[in-house]
């Protein structure tokens, strides 16, 4: 033993080995909380690395050239020159939605038709069945026609579609193209023809709303920074815009940067949960080795020794689980790239990252120190006297202040990785905030309900009642960290659930009641009565028909894109504001669902005064515009000067147009403009047999569904709800870990408990009685507090980041209440059974 002042580490490690040999089993109990998480976290950090390596190596292929321009109406021919100019090799597409019809079974479909000339992709393939279609089609009158098209309506390869007034043999299936994943394809499903075809279409008329792409590729090497700098200007002023390899490769990594934040921090909380176990573990292992503790202290060992030896057992404990998670989360690794694949528009090779592996481990190194030193900084105050004292009475030590500085490291460390996964300073502090007064709260509600049951202590009730009380405030209880734990576990599933909940009521209050169902979009003036006689021919309702007018934002006050990009600040309008495509509509009247918040609303004005214009409050918030800005729109060619006078308010869940900017009547009646029509239609038959009319006498119109849209959608967010289930799984199992480890850690607490009962003559049935109690009121008030958790954080992300109603499913919460109260008490009895199974004498030889 030494004796010295210098620190024996040999025998430091001797000591702390020697004395694991008996507690091996509990001490990987305890670190088995973290496990899971540590797993979560490599196999996120793991598919992060692949994805980013991925996106490097097929950034060409997401994009299918060196360089793509792009615009929403036609090009001059001063930046037609520019175009011809650019490449080696160049492909032009037109891009825009239209109905298609299969000729077959007369089956309508709104679609992504894209126009193609030329050998685009130069990078990757267009993946087709058969294999040549890719090709072949580009050259006859034929189509690529995506696989989900094809399965909806039961086609095959030579059959045909007709788009506007051509008709269109299908030379192939669309598998996969540049840049698209199976979401996409779900929601807005491709369909290729050659662009030499497109005029005797019909679809091109004044007004249809095409965006124009041109790809290119160079066969030698090119400095494509210098090219891109020297064309950015002329460019940037036609509204068009531009993107390469390298800008693909960043706009995609950010995109799935945010995503692998995101997987982080939902694997994060899980990891969370496992602290919480881990610091409940350590805090009885400690509290049970008081004696042990006490005794070396007589035999001379320092304070700071012994403190040392536990240490280097939470070490090497924390690093065997952390190697673990870091093995299991290689392997959750490989099932990453299948869960997500249909929000991926590549293929992700998978490989090990040593990286993540290695990061993992220290996490899980730090974590079990951190949170370990809660209960260990106690061993340090542990004198030779406790030798004499009962094991279980309290020391000085739970007011010892370096507690204070292990709970600043705590929540420093939480703040640092949390703002390393959000890269937001603001949302860091609320979800930090959060998560300390989610804490607070449930250690709030384990201290009163120990208070309450002590102060208003059910005497009168039956025996097996008192002690199943009781229990939960005498000493060695485990109140404080079930409730906690099990508290967190069931805020965070129910959080997910009522997100879940509120999207999808977003997306089918639609289809309620008898709000329209059909829309009808892309009518030409000369279309607009006709259109209307053949809606009402067919027995359905003209709800309405909205004007719309395309233009360009060319200044805000006096300010031009270039300016404003130059601008800086908290409240500096973005430029991005210049670069879109504004569609707006003209009118004397507000509508149902709008309302004025600030501002005054005028309903006509002269085109020879300043135009007082109505924005929508948050586009207006969000591009920090305010009352009284100036904004100069180009319409058609024609400058047009606005004034805000009025913000509005919209309700976005009635289906109506609704609009970001609204003009005045008198001003937009004589601009080129098309018609939305609205409608509803009282079942899918009706529906089919409106669009097939529509369709033949009008291919340039296009309608949507919203039946259909509603389906998509659905299955949209079916698949984004596996995602987060999936991810939301290693929390939910993460936790069930915790509260078996806390439980297990429990019984060795009640061994001299339940002894003593059994000695007595407590019968089996009422110790399990007794249990059952304990763990009943400890799940029901943690399972309640983390519901009404939930339901509040729910309410406010409803209210302030959906804004949406938000009318929680009483039975599903009911449902999920019982299920954690059964689950509490079904893992408090499992683990009851060693004690029960076995005489009283051999459960204190083995376990005392």
């Amino acid at each position: 033993m030494n004796q010295s002042s210098n620190i024996n580490f040999p025998w430091l490690f001797k000591m702390a080995w020697r004395d694991s040999r008996r507690n091996r089993s509990r001490l990987f109990l305890f670190i088995s909380s973290i496990v899971l998480g540590i797993a979560a976290l490599v196999a996120i950090y793991s598919f992060g690395d692949n994805l980013r390596q991925n996106i490097d190596d097929q950034a060409a292929t997401l994009i299918g050239a060196d360089l793509v321009i792009s615009s929403n109406k036609a090009v001059t021919p001063a930046i037609q020159k520019l175009v011809d100019s650019l490449g080696d090799d160049r492909s032009r597409e037109l891009d825009f939605a239209s109905m298609i019809q299969f000729t077959k079974d007369k089956g309508t479909r709104l679609v992504q038709v894209k126009a193609l000339e030329g050998d685009f992709p130069y990078y990757g393939d267009l993946e087709t069945t058969p294999e040549v279609a890719g090709k072949t089609f580009r050259n006859a009158q034929e189509a690529l026609v995506d696989k989900t098209l094809i399965l909806q309506f039961n086609s095959r390869v030579g059959d045909s579609i007709r788009v506007g007034a051509v008709t269109f043999k299908i030379a192939g299936v669309l598998n996969k193209a540049p840049g698209q994943s199976g979401v996409s394809s779900s929601v807005a499903p491709v369909v290729y023809i050659p662009l030499k075809y497109m005029a005797q279409t019909g679809l091109m008329q004044k007004g249809s709303r095409i965006n124009y792409k041109y790809y290119f590729k160079y066969r030698h090497q090119i400095d494509m920074d210098k090219l891109v700098k020297k064309i950015e200007p002329r460019i940037e002023k036609e509204g068009m815009n531009y993107d390469t390899i390298a800008t693909q490769k960043e706009q995609t990594g950010k995109s799935f940067a945010d995503l692998t934040r995101f997987l982080a921090l939902v694997g994060f909380i899980a990891l969370l949960l496992g602290c919480i176990g881990v610091a409940s573990a350590i805090h009885i292992y400690v509290r049970e080795k008081i004696g042990t503790i006490a005794i070396l202290r007589c035999l001379g060992v320092k304070a700071s020794q012994a403190f040392l030896i536990y240490l280097i057992q939470i070490v090497g404990v924390g690093f065997v689980g952390s190697v673990i998670g870091s093995l299991l989360g290689t392997l959750i690794q490989q099932l990453l790239p299948v869960v997500l694949k249909d929000f991926i528009p590549f293929t992700i090779d998978v490989t090990l990252s040593w990286w993540a592996i290695g990061q993992g481990i220290i996490l899980g190194v730090i974590i079990s120190v951190l949170f370990a030193l809660l209960p260990l900084v106690s061993v340090r105050n542990i004198s030779p006297l406790n030798t004499l004292r009962l094991s279980f009475e309290e020391t000085s030590l739970t007011r010892d202040p370096l507690k204070w500085l292990v709970y600043l490291l705590i929540l420093l460390f939480i703040s640092g990785f949390t703002y390393l996964q959000l890269k937001s300073f603001p949302q860091t502090v609320v979800f930090v905030v959060c998560i300390l007064v989610a804490f607070l709260i449930l250690a709030g509600m384990a201290r009163l309900l120990m208070w309450l049951v002590k102060r208003f202590f059910p005497f009168s009730w039956s025996y097996l009642w008192r002690q199943g009380f009781s229990n939960l405030y005498r000493p060695n209880n485990q109140s404080v960290i079930l409730i906690i734990s099990i508290g967190l576990g069931t805020a965070f599933i129910c959080t997910l659930f009522f997100i879940q909940g509120i999207l999808i009521d977003r997306v089918t209050l639609s289809s309620s009641g008898k709000q329209p169902n059909l829309i009808l979009f892309d009518i030409q003036s000369t279309q607009k009565q006709a259109v209307a006689a053949l809606t009402k021919s067919q027995g359905l309702p003209v709800t309405s028909q909205v004007p719309i007018v395309t233009m360009t934002l060319m200044e805000v006050n006096g300010k031009t894109a270039l300016q404003l990009k130059k601008d800086s600040g908290k409240n500096a309008i973005p430029h991005q504001v210049l670069t879109r495509e504004y569609r707006v509509t003209y009118r004397d009247t507000l509508t149902e669902t709008e309302k004025i918040t600030e501002g005054k609303w005028i309903g006509e004005s002269s085109p020879n005064e300043t135009i007082p214009i109505s924005v929508e409050e948050g586009y207006a918030h969000r591009s920090h515009l305010n009352m009284g800005d100036k904004l100069l729109f180009n319409v058609q060619g024609m400058p047009m000067l606005t004034q805000i006078k009025s913000l509005r308010s919209v309700n976005y869940t009635r289906v109506q147009t609704n609009f970001l900017v609204v003009f005045p009547a008198g001003i937009l009646e004589q601009a080129p403009q098309f018609y939305v029509e609205i409608t509803r239609v009282p079942d899918s038959k009706a529906s089919a047999r409106f669009q097939q009319q529509v369709v033949r006498s009008f291919p340039n119109v296009s309608v949507i569904d919203l039946a259909l849209i509603l389906s998509v959608i659905d299955e949209l967010l079916g698949k984004i709800g596996f995602v987060i289930r999936f991810m939301a799984g290693f929390s939910i199992i993460t936790g069930i870990i915790v509260l078996i480890a806390s439980v297990r850690i429990s019984k060795y607490q009640r061994i001299q408990e339940s002894v003593l009962l059994r000695t007595l003559g407590a019968s089996r049935k009422q110790i399990l009685a007794i249990t059952s109690l304990e763990y009943f009121f400890l799940g029901a008030l943690a399972a309640a507090t983390g519901i009404l958790l939930s339901l509040a954080g729910s309410w406010a992300l409803a209210k302030y980041t959906f804004d949406s109603t938000f009318n929680p499913h009483v039975l599903s919460v009911l449902a999920i209440f019982v299920l954690i109260c059964l689950l509490t008490v079904a893992i408090g009895l499992l683990n009851s059974r060693g004690v029960l199974n076995k005489s009283p004498l051999e459960v204190l030889r083995n376990d005392v």
